[in-house]
């Protein structure tokens, strides 16, 4: 497949990487040459200097033969410009673009991405997608990753193995012998910051991170297994009131009207303004960093912050200083990767990262054959990946010990008529069952082609 990508900022040199991991054709327009240079450097991939939107520089990368342009500057105009180009002059199937100016999204202007008028595929809203994403991780506490699959029925839980964890150097095969009736499949470990598809002989160790699947009905039982029963948050305070500090109360207020939350703004004209938009939730204005208004907003009786700013560093330190202040549990969004090894040591519960959140969402819409959803779980980890076995595909009628799975690929379960199976050597895989597993990052595309529709098939 022919990709255009247009940016080179973390989100577009992320989506460029994981692409030509799979061997695909991939191109990446950026103004800055030094991103540029990055791209020819370290990815398999070619990269322009121009502007995204030139159509001149458009067809130097190749546009008239593209299938799909993946639009990510920092300017929304750029991104929303480079789609309609490639429409209008070069007619490419596919079309996603990265928007972040909330007005544009308003139900009333949806027509404006039609094919008629700016025709785009897909809009992506990073702030929209991470609010989502805190919200599912605010629903299971102790766990730092949530995601739900299969319309719910599954889910992917992410925890920390404490030392008090009671699984901590039990064999994984052990698992069902002392949970007999407990759908569970864990399918990654993280150690030391090394990734690890687990075999059922490996053992969990304090300090592990641990990627499990679930049945959904289950969580909370697994998450007592491993030793997290946490009670939920009823007392929030988000820490920034931009667009996603914003859309995260406008979560809680209409779906978790139990929680009472605050917002702490440091501009006091964006503290007004989003008041207005709230209709319980407290907005204070003032700065996350000073203790005084930490104490105003009573932190000591807070369950959980969630710290959104702008500012990686203001969030890392605000999230440190309500927890030293007493908060039990700090989520914290950060946008550059090199803080991500400290986390674990500085004692902060729950990252957030908005780069691997959009990559993921985009991501999802690149992969071919019948994959209905991919996270991306970790930098250089893997994806989870949820899809749907077809007839022709060759894990379905043979039984899973028989079937040849790539090396680095774990099956985390099989939905079948609504209900979780865990995988086994004698499970056989039909037609139609919705299937969840991990891949590894180089064996991605060859879990792709076991989902994909064969010729022969017609």
């Amino acid at each position: 497949m022919k990709v255009i990508v247009c940016g080179a900022g973390q989100v577009g040199f992320n989506i460029a990487r994981h692409l030509a991991l799979e061997n695909n054709d991939v191109t990446v327009i950026d103004r800055a040459p030094e991103l540029v240079r990055r791209v020819n450097d370290t990815l398999d991939a070619k990269g322009i200097v121009g502007h995204a939107s030139d159509p001149e520089v458009l067809e130097r990368a190749g546009i008239e033969t593209a299938d799909m342009i993946i639009a990510v500057t920092h300017t929304d105009e750029v991104n929303m410009v480079a789609c309609q180009v490639a429409h209008s002059l070069f007619d490419v199937p596919t079309k996603i673009a990265r928007v972040r100016q909330q007005s544009y999204l308003q139900p009333i202007y949806a027509n404006l991405f039609s094919r008629d008028n700016m025709s785009i595929d897909v809009i992506i809203s990073p702030e929209i997608e991470v609010a989502r994403a805190v919200t599912r991780r605010l629903q299971v506490p102790g766990a730092f990753e949530m995601i739900p699959l299969v319309d719910g029925k599954v889910k992917l839980i992410g925890v920390r193995c404490e030392d008090t964890c009671p699984l901590v150097n039990t064999p994984l095969r052990q698992l069902t012998q002392l949970f007999p009736d407990l759908n569970i499949v864990i399918v990654g470990l993280m150690r030391n910051g090394t990734p690890l598809v687990p075999s059922s002989d490996d053992q969990m160790l304090p300090g592990d991170e641990v990627y499990f699947v679930v049945d959904s009905e289950q969580v909370l039982r697994a998450m007592a297994a491993f030793g997290h029963e946490e009670p939920e948050a009823r007392r929030l305070l988000i820490f920034g009131g931009g667009n996603i500090g914003l859309f995260l109360a406008q979560e809680i207020e209409k779906e978790h009207s139990w929680v009472k939350a605050k917002i702490i703004e440091s501009n006091k004209q964006r503290a007004e303004h989003i008041s207005g938009f709230l209709e319980n939730t407290m907005v204070l204005n003032g700065d996350v960093l000073d203790p005084e208004v930490l104490d105003e907003a009573n932190i000591s009786a807070t369950d959980t912050v969630v710290a959104v700013t702008n500012d990686d560093e203001t969030n890392i330190l605000a999230s440190l200083l309500a927890k030293q202040r007493g908060c039990k549990r700090a989520i914290t969004l950060i946008n550059s990767g090199t803080y991500e090894p400290l986390i674990n040591s500085l004692g902060i519960d729950v990252v957030v990262s908005p780069r691997n959140i959009t990559v993921s969402t985009i991501l999802q819409y690149v992969r071919r054959g019948r994959i209905h959803s991919v996270h991306t779980l970790r930098e250089g980890f893997g994806e989870l990946i949820e899809a749907e076995a077809l007839e022709t595909s060759e894990l379905v009628g043979t039984p899973l010990r028989e079937v040849k799975l790539p090396a680095g690929v774990m099956l985390g379960a099989i939905v079948r008529d609504g209900e979780m199976i865990c995988p086994e050597g004698s499970t056989v895989v039909q037609a139609k069952d919705r299937v969840v597993l991990f891949a590894a990052e180089d064996v991605i595309r060859k879990v792709e082609k076991m989902f994909s529709v064969q010729l022969e098939y017609f």
